[in-house]
């Protein structure tokens, strides 16, 4: 199995500064035996990162969402066969930034996934809690209903095309980290959440990410724990020398 490295852009960087960031991390990327490298910039630029990239690049390309509808009258919404047609092949659902300020409910996140499977996209599933569930002791429990809804459409047969990622919430922007411990901890129960679900075979084959603050300073004990199959990044994806950080702890994973 090999891991993956994530970078959610989020509503940074300029069209170009995205191109410059890029082809940065492309010329200092190492080589590589265990990783997938994902990029999720702003939507605008996806098509045009597809278009202008070189057939040498290392780098995929990520949606940041997509819409909960196919096509149709829906102003502003851009669908999930819409990304795989201009050269996307992945995008991030249920994001915990998008359930919170943005309303996602579980049955948008849960139709998310099925659009995008449906088009032949990777989904990157977010699943997360904040601060006061994991206070009360019920982070377990919230991870586990999130995770059997989501996927409550996906069969045995798709789970290839999807990756999960645990973002504790309470970790992320606030200069708080979860530990090692606590990370593997969780993508231990989530991992027998897929065994419960599917089988013990799809669960281990399932890659599951760790997605709150991971940085150059931390990657090494979190990404060698052995249910850790690498990370979905947040503010150390917008620096190549950290991104690559990042990528090159994968590798030594």
């Amino acid at each position: 199995m090999r891991n993956i490295v994530a970078g959610n852009w989020k509503s940074n960087k300029l069209l170009k500064e995205g191109e410059e960031l890029i082809a940065d991390i492309n010329h200092g990327m190492p080589s590589l035996r265990k990783t997938d490298v994902i990029v999720a910039p702003p939507a605008p630029y996806l098509a045009h990162y597809a278009a202008n990239g070189s057939k040498s690049s290392h780098v995929m390309l990520s949606a940041q969402q997509c819409s909960v509808n196919s096509a149709g009258a829906h102003t502003g919404e851009f669908t999930a066969e819409m990304l795989k047609s201009c050269g996307v092949n992945h995008v991030i659902i249920g994001h915990s930034e998008r359930r919170d300020r943005f309303g996602e409910t579980y049955e948008v996140v849960r139709n998310k996934v099925k659009e995008a499977v449906t088009a032949n996209l990777h989904v990157l599933l977010c699943c997360g809690e904040s601060l006061a569930v994991r206070e009360e002791q019920g982070h377990f429990e919230l991870i586990a209903e999130q995770l059997k809804d989501a996927l409550m459409h996906i069969g045995p047969e798709l789970m290839a095309n999807i990756t999960i990622a645990y973002e504790p919430i309470w970790a992320i922007g606030t200069g708080v980290t979860a530990t090692a411990d606590q990370a593997q901890e969780m993508h231990q129960f989530i991992r027998k959440q897929l065994t419960s679900s599917y089988d013990s075979k799809i669960a281990k084959a399932t890659r599951i990410l760790y997605g709150g603050s991971c940085k150059p300073s931390n990657a090494d004990e979190i990404f060698g724990k052995p249910d850790v199959n690498g990370g979905l990044i947040g503010g150390a994806a917008l620096d190549a020398e950290s991104f690559l950080a990042l990528i090159s702890a994968s590798e030594a994973s």
